[in-house]
């Protein structure tokens, strides 16, 4: 079994751990902080370093939190996926990759480096997921959505089938999007409308 590292402190990275455990293929021995000046440990497990100590880890396997995903060092990421969710053969996943419980990515969907999906999320077929897209729970995408890189999908968003949500764009929560959202927009309600561009 291998060694693996979380990249970045938070509270999702919590989870991760308990996703690397119930996998079963890698071994958490810490964290690398994204900061320089952090504390030697987050919740009880060892903080390893800082973005300056990265040369000490280029053997060990590592999974990105939302601080990492934009850097170009990605050559050790691998993805974390849950055990108990669903992932059609013919999808295909990037690079440092999180895939919580009970998530479902269909036929011929593609997902980026760093995507980060969370409980309950469904990617249907043919979606494309571009890099450092966070997926949050219970957001359901229908088939041929596009999702650019860097967007945020709120909890229990749902996207009409092939719309495009725009690049650095925010859907909030419970959003029932109709039509394609524009980059760097923030769109709400029932059904979706532009709140700010």
């Amino acid at each position: 079994m291998e060694d693996i590292i979380i990249l970045g402190t938070d509270i999702h990275a919590l989870e991760v751990i308990d996703i690397i455990v119930a996998a079963d293929k890698y071994r958490f021995v810490g964290f690398v902080s994204g900061q320089n000046n952090h504390p030697d440990d987050f919740y009880g497990h060892p903080v390893l370093g800082g973005p300056d100590d990265m040369n000490k880890f280029i053997s060990i396997k590592k999974i990105p939190m939302h601080v990492w995903v934009d850097r170009d060092d990605k050559d050790d990421w691998v993805n974390v996926i849950s055990p108990m969710s669903f992932i059609a053969s013919s999808a295909i996943i990037g690079r440092g990759c999180v895939i919580y419980p009970n998530c479902f990515i269909g036929a011929n969907a593609r997902l980026g480096d760093g995507v980060f999906m969370l409980s309950g999320s469904i990617i249907n077929h043919d979606c494309v997921i571009e890099n450092s897209v966070t997926i949050t729970s219970g957001v359901s995408l229908a088939g041929g959505v596009k999702v650019k890189a860097r967007a945020y999908l709120g909890q229990n968003s749902s996207i009409k089938q092939n719309l495009t949500v725009g690049r650095n764009s925010l859907v909030g929560m419970g959003a029932v999007v109709v039509k394609d959202v524009e980059d760097n927009a923030t769109v709400a309600g029932c059904p979706a409308r532009i709140l700010t561009r």
